[in-house]
């Protein structure tokens, strides 16, 4: 959703200045109030680091961000047509309701007409958005520490069962295995070889991977399943941090990454990644020569395996990992993109007396 909007810099000007200019297309949310606005929103600004975009209302929602009561961008939204606008106001004045296809007859609409109107004006369904805005607040009160009980009566679900099936199907994991857990958070950030995506919660980085990697969406839902968590739009500090130690890297001024890591996998393929850490910056290292260290030269094949399930790109280097001939063999995020790292990281390989000390 991020790489279709404009550069966030000029969304958070546009955002001090209230400009008008991405009304219904670009939308503020504020992680310390769990807000989401306007970009014309009259509210006391934000700081630019706790300020991310999206591009949907729908979004906001289901990361469980709250709509603004200044700017109120779902009236604003819904005001162009009235049958949202007056479903939108039956919705505030039943907020915990479980909605369906047959209140909505029963009050006189046509289900059809009601989806293709809130789709149209607002990027979600009636439905979905009641939905999204109590499974949100189940999420958020759970992440609180709050009990699965006490969530399950404020998203408005009489049954448990009930509950625990909705919230495991927009969240990904079950209420209990939310409860007192933090949300993970994603963000992304411009790299020289485009943008990369960073997954962290409040102490670890769980995923760092290229933006196009063909693989990416299978490894957030898989990473959504194993850690029992959702994914929402945000920062953390080893975000912050990991962001920071790119920008060194990439400027050719530090190969250093102290960023702390939440590894998944296997023990086999957290052996193959501690290894490839061990790679000295500017050097490389066959699939055979890894096999050797971790097992026997016949683990070629599952060191190459090992290599592909890694989801922390550049930190633990995989890249550095060639063919027995010195072939730049596959590569996640492309193979031009592993020579440009190679190439640059030749560069900034350490060279003199003390070389072999600053490894």
């Amino acid at each position: 959703m991020l790489f279709d909007l404009p550069p966030e810099e000029t969304l958070y000007d546009a955002l001090l200045s209230r400009s008008t200019d991405y009304e219904g297309s670009a939308f503020a949310c504020v992680k310390t109030t769990g807000i989401f606005c306007r970009l014309s929103c009259p509210a006391r600004k934000p700081k630019r680091e706790n300020t991310i975009f999206v591009d949907s209302i729908g979004t906001c929602l289901e990361a469980g961000f709250r709509p603004c009561q200044r700017c109120r961008p779902l009236e604003t939204a819904g005001g162009k047509d009235e049958i949202v606008d007056q479903l939108m106001k039956a919705l505030d004045a039943e907020p915990d309701r479980r909605w369906t296809e047959t209140d909505l007859i029963r009050r006189g609409y046509d289900p059809s007409t009601v989806r293709r109107a809130f789709k149209r004006h607002l990027g979600i369904t009636f439905l979905d958005l009641a939905r999204h805005r109590r499974l949100g607040a189940a999420a958020r009160h759970l992440a609180d520490g709050g009990s699965v009980i006490d969530a399950q009566i404020e998203a408005g679900y009489e049954s448990p069962s009930g509950f625990r099936t909705a919230f495991a199907r927009l969240i990904g994991g079950a209420p209990a295995m939310s409860q007192g857990r933090d949300l993970l958070y994603a963000d992304w950030m411009e790299t020289p070889l485009g943008p990369m995506v960073a997954v962290g919660d409040q102490t670890h980085l769980h995923l760092l991977e290229f933006h196009d990697r063909k693989g990416l969406p299978a490894e957030l839902e898989n990473l959504k399943r194993r850690t029992r968590s959702a994914v929402a739009p945000g920062r953390t500090p080893p975000i912050e941090q990991i962001t920071a130690e790119l920008a060194a890297y990439f400027a050719g001024e530090s190969g250093a990454f102290g960023t702390p890591l939440a590894l998944g996998g296997t023990a086999f393929e957290r052996q193959v990644w501690a290894k490839l850490q061990r790679i000295p910056m500017g050097e490389t290292r066959s699939y055979g020569d890894i096999a050797c260290e971790v097992d026997t030269i016949k683990a070629v094949r599952a060191v190459a395996k090992a290599n592909g399930a890694n989801q922390i790109s550049i930190v633990i280097p995989c890249h550095r990992c060639i063919g027995a001939d010195g072939s730049l063999t596959g590569y996640g995020g492309g193979l031009w993109r592993k020579q440009w790292l190679l190439r640059h990281e030749g560069r900034m390989r350490p060279t003199g007396l003390f070389s072999e000390e600053r490894r």
